[in-house]
């Protein structure tokens, strides 16, 4: 998995780098593609068809344009235009192991407020890392997403939300295994500890509008959300050990 996590973090760097104005998604999917293939791995999400899913997905790639939180089908007909907002997640298998990980991208220059969504996010990512730890439970990593989110554990004092319908997941002998992991705490859900050995998906998922997802009607794969705000999304793979989490699919320092 840490091979795996390697080539992964390549890939989601050579599809960030080619982000510009005038690409189509497809472009994004077609780098990401070939760097994984021609790395010794082969893309996770290419024919997978999940629980509910009626067709196997068609790429590689998950790119999700503004208000598409995730599952954006790659299209030549796609184009990134100037203060855009794309979401990447990809999957890399190796060797029978899978990873999973997931940036979100500006186009440009955006607004003051979708800069604000993507940092937050961020940042509720790494903290939810940090307590990705042997002997805490899954609900400690869903609070401290949702408290870096929304600030509070039942009304949003910031005007950002987590994606209550959407969660982050295992990882690893497949690319999506137990334990669901959610962006905030419901009732008394997550109350599994977290072992040694574990590999999780963690991945909050944002938007300033209502929490839930419909089904894309451009390509009946994507989950927009309800309302038409636009979306952040982060996720990394991470080993729970007894020394800390270790983060598998974090860039290498340069």
């Amino acid at each position: 998995m840490r091979r795996s996590g390697r080539v992964l973090a390549g890939a989601l760097r050579a599809m960030s780098e080619i982000v510009r104005p005038g690409i189509s998604t497809a472009d994004v999917d077609r780098v990401g593609e070939d760097y994984i293939r021609s790395h010794g791995g082969s893309p996770s999400f290419k024919g997978y068809q999940p629980w509910g899913a009626d067709t196997p997905f068609p790429a590689a790639v998950c790119v999700s344009v503004n208000d598409v939180v995730v599952h954006g089908i790659p299209s030549d007909r796609i184009i990134l235009q100037e203060g855009d907002l794309v979401g990447i997640d990809v999957g890399v298998c190796l060797d029978g192991c899978h990873t999973d990980a997931a940036v979100s991208v500006a186009v440009g220059p955006v607004s003051a407020r979708v800069a604000k969504l993507m940092a937050t996010t961020r940042k509720a990512l790494a903290e939810a890392v940090k307590v990705a730890c042997v002997g805490r439970r899954v609900r400690d990593i869903s609070a401290v997403i949702q408290r870096t989110v929304e600030g509070g554990a039942s009304v949003s004092t910031t005007g950002m939300r987590c994606i209550r319908d959407l969660a982050g997941h295992g990882v690893g002998a497949s690319v999506h295994e137990g334990p669901s992991i959610p962006n905030y705490v419901h009732r008394g859900e997550g109350r599994l500890l977290l072992r040694e050995g574990m590999t999780l998906a963690i991945e909050p998922m944002t938007t300033f509008g209502e929490p839930y997802t419909k089904r894309c009607a451009i390509d009946h794969w994507g989950a927009c959300t309800v309302d038409g705000e636009w979306s952040a999304h982060y996720e990394h793979t991470v080993l729970v050990t007894t020394s800390g989490p270790e983060v598998l699919t974090a860039a290498p320092a340069t």
